[in-house]
């Protein structure tokens, strides 16, 4: 069982212009909530409590404003910096005193996944010892992405990165579960032209050897991506529209551990208090 993730809050944002020249992507608002907050929530309903996030350096500070050492909400959060952007293979690279010799989840930090059924793959993806399991997601422009071709049965027979004739729409999300091989299958990795170390090759270190599955997120799911202005823009507009009409919070973090017993009513009081008079906290008055 995994018990560790990792967020990879690094990067410079630079699709999203003016946005992220004083302010990390990562803490932009994602409508009613900090962009970090949706993937921590993910691994958060997986049962993960013990979370790394890199970020870039120099911007430490501003996560511990926000998110301090994750006791407030009922997990450890460490976090470590980055030099500069290397790819995100080097996550484990960087993260390899945290993972040790255990199992880990990565996930991007400025995915949104959500829908029915999403927490029960979460958990049967974390119950695999050995390879990887990566989640794919059908899209429209899967020229855009890293591409799984499959067989009849679902089997993976190949990983292209953007491919320009695609033969299949299943786009690989930035959702990745890893055992603890993956550090030394990082650092093997040689850069690309990009000068990155690229996660398709990592994959494909998998592949070959075939440890490699794929959870398949059905037409009742949401993957988003909040890389530029127009994205972040549509993915806000979807999460304001759930939350109106069912009355729901997306990714509450305190929700989440409130209902998993690992904060109690005094803790959630304490959060009420840190953030102040808003809806978010009028929210948070309700959940006991």
């Amino acid at each position: 069982m995994i018990k560790k993730g990792i967020i990879l809050a690094g990067g410079y944002g630079t699709r999203l212009g003016s946005l992220t020249k004083a302010v990390n992507k990562q803490l932009l608002p994602l409508y009613d909530k900090p962009l970090i907050y949706y993937p921590l929530s993910v691994l958060m309903l997986a049962g993960i409590r013990n979370i790394l996030i890199i970020t870039n350096k120099d911007e430490k500070s501003n996560f511990i404003k926000l998110l301090g050492d994750g006791s407030q909400i009922g997990i450890k959060i460490t976090f470590l910096e980055q030099s500069r952007p290397k790819g995100l293979p080097d996550a484990f690279i960087v993260g390899e005193k945290f993972i040790e010799r255990e199992n880990v989840v990565l996930i991007l930090g400025d995915n949104f996944f959500y829908g029915q059924g999403f927490t029960s793959r979460l958990k049967n993806a974390l119950k695999k010892n050995k390879g990887a399991t990566i989640f794919t997601y059908i899209v429209n422009n899967p020229s855009d992405y890293g591409i799984l071709e499959t067989d009849k049965r679902n089997k993976i027979k190949k990983i292209i990165e953007k491919p320009s004739k695609p033969k299949s729409n299943l786009a690989i999300t930035g959702l990745y579960f890893f055992d603890h091989k993956v550090i030394n299958f990082a650092k093997s990795l040689k850069p690309s032209k990009r000068n990155e170390l690229e996660i398709v090759d990592l994959l494909n270190i998998y592949l070959k050897k075939k440890l490699l599955r794929a959870e398949f997120m059905g037409r009742g799911s949401a993957w988003l991506d909040t890389g530029n202005t127009t994205n972040l823009f549509n993915a806000s507009q979807y999460i304001a529209t759930i939350e109106e009409r069912q009355g729901l919070k997306i990714a509450c973090i305190e929700e989440i551990s409130y209902q998993n017993k690992w904060i109690s009513k005094k803790q959630i009081l304490k959060r009420i208090s840190f953030y102040g008079k808003c809806d978010y906290s009028d929210y948070l008055k309700k959940i006991f």
